[in-house]
């Protein structure tokens, strides 16, 4: 076999300007009062982590959920899903006209109607956010999840008091 760093065996890759690598996903635009005026997205989505997404480079935060972040118990899980939910799929985006730091707020959906947030709930890799949704996922999200993210959380609040 050949080593997993040489180029392939043919050398066709030489005829180009750079040996062959994955292609350079676009990086989401920064935040512009503009993309809050408009009421729906739709494309391929570039998954940024558990509750944030970006259509045609615009960053959206999913209305009503709280997905770990990347650095908590099932933050890369949460990520790793949405990426499956949305791998070769176009989202659309209903803007709510609110804003989250850097980014719109939106509730996104599949083509076949599934609610992307409603999905990482009901995987049990996010929360329902009562204060943002009315408690519309509430349902579908697992107490035990709560409860230990909830734990969790406090605890890393403490730990970075403490540091």
């Amino acid at each position: 076999g050949r080593d997993e760093g040489n180029p392939p065996l043919d050398q066709s890759w030489q005829k180009k300007s750079r040996p062959p690598s994955r292609p350079v996903t676009p990086r989401p635009a920064p935040y512009d009062e503009g993309h809050v005026r408009r009421r729906e997205l739709r494309g391929r989505a570039w998954v940024i982590d558990g509750d944030t997404i970006a259509i045609q480079r615009i960053k959206i935060r999913l209305a009503g959920i709280d997905a770990p972040e990347l650095d908590e118990p099932w933050g890369k899980k949460s990520k790793w899903e949405m990426m499956r939910l949305c791998k070769g799929q176009i989202v659309t985006a209903k803007l709510t006209g609110e804003t989250s730091y850097d980014r719109v707020v939106g509730t996104c959906f599949l083509p076949d109607g599934r609610d992307l947030g409603a999905e990482l709930i009901k995987a049990g890799l996010a929360l329902d956010f009562a204060h943002f949704s009315g408690g519309k996922y509430r349902s579908l999200e697992s107490t035990d999840l709560r409860q230990k993210l909830q734990f969790i959380r406090k605890k890393n609040a403490a730990n970075k008091v403490l540091d």
